[in-house]
């Protein structure tokens, strides 16, 4: 059930948070399908990965997959969730932030005609990647996406768990509405600050075409890239990021704990 809590959480939070993270590059919905055929398949694999890692953990440390765990285990399953996400979503992410950079002609004054852009949509996109660059072309920037998502989503799910703990009343089993908004909020602010600049990273390796080998690897693209903009290129784009962070994960654990407990409840009264 949690695969299915995850992805519905995860769908609901592609509307929201979709023109923010592409607003900071171009348009809005450049790319956008991309992330709309993946982004329910990975919030469902990443939470259901996330819940039966943390069980298994629990079930082999204390002997029952429902016992209380400590928060090494949620950081260690979060850590898990985040390399698993990796796998399946730097394919979308490198033909999302290709389509975001990529400048579309304009029609002339002088009413020439007017080019084709590289990239025709998100499927035609991933295929040139592939003819031009090979399968590893769908996978350029993946040390730095391993970096952002492992960190991230440890902090993520060990944030969320611990805000809830705290906000929750004694004597309460589950966390009221307000505290899974507050938490789910501000549990996605300290990811994304977390993630931000191996985010940067990420996207400028996987902007890196076969043509244009800039850079290395993810060291490469750390140095030159600080060489050449200071320190504060790192952290571009942190404050829409943090801006996008809060509704969304809002909107990703209300749903998540909403899909849950009505299943519970539904299978209860069975």
């Amino acid at each position: 059930m949690d695969f299915i809590a995850g992805a519905i959480g995860g769908g609901l939070s592609t509307a929201v948070g979709y023109p923010l993270d592409t607003v900071k590059i171009w348009g809005f919905y450049k790319g956008v399908s991309a992330s709309v055929l993946a982004v329910s398949a990975v919030s469902s694999v990443s939470f259901g990965t996330y819940k039966n890692f943390l069980c298994t953990i629990c079930k082999l440390r204390y002997g029952a997959a429902d016992a209380k765990p400590s928060k090494l285990d949620v950081s260690l399953a979060g850590a898990v969730a985040g390399a698993v996400r990796v796998v399946l979503t730097n394919p979308s992410e490198v033909a999302k932030v290709r389509m975001q950079t990529q400048r579309n002609p304009h029609p002339s004054v002088t009413s020439q005609p007017v080019s084709k852009p590289k990239y025709q949509g998100s499927l035609h996109c991933l295929k040139v990647i592939t003819k031009e660059e090979g399968f590893g072309g769908l996978y350029k920037g993946c040390s730095a996406l391993l970096c952002r998502d492992c960190s991230a989503s440890a902090v993520y799910f060990l944030s969320y768990s611990a805000l809830c703990d705290w906000l929750t009343p004694a004597g309460k089993d589950k966390p009221g509405f307000l505290v899974v908004l507050l938490s789910g909020g501000f549990a996605g602010v300290l990811a994304w600050g977390l993630a931000t600049p191996m985010d940067v990273i990420k996207s400028r390796m996987q902007i890196d075409e076969s043509d244009q080998h800039k850079y290395k690897g993810l060291i490469h693209c750390v140095r030159e890239s600080v060489r050449k903009e200071g320190a504060k290129v790192l952290f571009k784009g942190l404050g829409l990021n943090c801006i996008r962070a809060f509704p969304v994960n809002m909107v990703v654990f209300v749903t998540y704990e909403a899909v849950l407990r009505f299943t519970d409840r539904y299978i209860s009264k069975k």
